[in-house]
């Protein structure tokens, strides 16, 4: 970690006051980044492990000779090292991309002043029409293990059944909450033994969706079996990936998708939409089951399977955290970044 402004290495700024999903991504590599370098965090949310930076240490940072890796992650902080590199500032710019998704002029702009570009997938890495390096985002596969035995992690949720079916993320269209309720609706009166549980924020915004969710529940008389826990906290959420013995990925759109890796570092066996990294991440019929987006029945199809033989999923949960291990590992994605910024330093 960074003592002091002569010893600083690296930036990582989080210039953005809510908590979203590039928080979290930040917030898991950055700790293992401040191992490898002297590092610091640059804004809100800062986590263990890495020295939190104040204005009064930036500041100090001006006409310094030796350079210094800002890595931003975000418009705004893009913008931030430009300015500050023209006022000054020895700063080596750097700009993690994990959006699928044509950039608007500014951001293309801003991308060019990079010094350094990394994309989260090679879909990503498409849409950026300048060279990137690819590092796909990595999951602390300590916090997020298979539970000692799960059918007990299961018991104390105090759900109905022997079994858990999950579908993670904010309540919306876009990542599918929808195309998951459906389906469950269709498998959970022919598996009596299976829970589906949504964990997930509800937005003000996205209060009329739920509420349309919540009323398809109610017809098909599932209210004590699909249950929706709005926000939790992070340990909350980390023990509800080991109570699940199946996750369903079902995003329209995504930028990379960390519940993917979640659930699969966690030990469940995966049904994924085509969306974000989950071409990257999954072996077909291995360590999880590839389909379209946004298609309730496909989505059934592809889950009744392992509803019904649990003994098969219970085996490609294990290839999943197999894999997890192998590939998509926070200190591979920190080793990978670190490479780039020596290269920078």
């Amino acid at each position: 970690m960074a003592n002091s402004p002569s010893d600083l290495e690296v930036i990582v700024p989080n210039l953005h006051r809510r908590y979203s999903g590039v928080t979290a991504t930040n917030r898991m590599v950055a700790p293992r980044l401040a191992k490898l370098f002297h590092a610091g965090w640059f804004g809100s949310d800062a986590p263990e492990g890495i020295a939190r930076l104040g204005f009064s240490v930036v500041l100090k940072l001006w006409r310094r000779k030796s350079p210094v890796i800002w890595h931003a992650r975000r418009n705004n902080e893009m913008i931030a090292g430009v300015l500050l590199r023209a006022l000054g500032w020895p700063l080596k710019l750097v700009f993690t991309s994990a959006g699928q998704r044509h950039h608007s002029w500014i951001t293309r702009w801003l991308i060019r002043q990079m010094d350094a570009i990394i994309a989260t997938s090679g879909i990503s890495a498409s849409f950026l029409k300048v060279q990137s390096t690819v590092v796909p985002h990595g999951v602390d596969t300590d916090t997020y293990a298979p539970p000692k035995d799960r059918a007990a992690a299961f018991a104390e949720s105090g759900l109905p059944g022997r079994y858990a079916i999950g579908c993670f993320g904010r309540v919306r269209a876009q990542k599918g909450t929808d195309v998951f309720v459906d389906a469950m609706c269709r498998l959970l009166p022919l598996y009596p033994d299976f829970t589906a549980v949504i964990v997930g924020q509800v937005t003000a915004e996205q209060i009329p969706f739920a509420n349309d969710l919540k009323s398809r529940i109610e017809a098909a008389g599932l209210q004590s079996r699909i249950v929706i826990t709005g926000e939790l906290p992070i340990e909350q959420v980390q023990r509800w990936y080991q109570r699940l013995t199946i996750y369903a990925f079902t995003s329209r759109n995504e930028g990379f998708g960390l519940t993917l890796i979640e659930a699969m570092a966690a030990g469940s066996a995966l049904v994924a939409a085509r969306a974000g990294a989950a071409e990257l991440v999954v072996e077909d019929g291995v360590s999880g089951v590839l389909i379209a987006p946004g298609d309730a029945e496909v989505l059934a199809a592809a889950l009744e399977p392992l509803m019904r033989d649990v003994a098969k999923a219970t085996v490609m949960g294990k290839c999943a955290r197999e894999r997890v291990l192998a590939k998509f590992s926070l200190n591979a994605e920190a080793a990978r970044i670190g490479e780039i910024y020596r290269q920078l330093l």
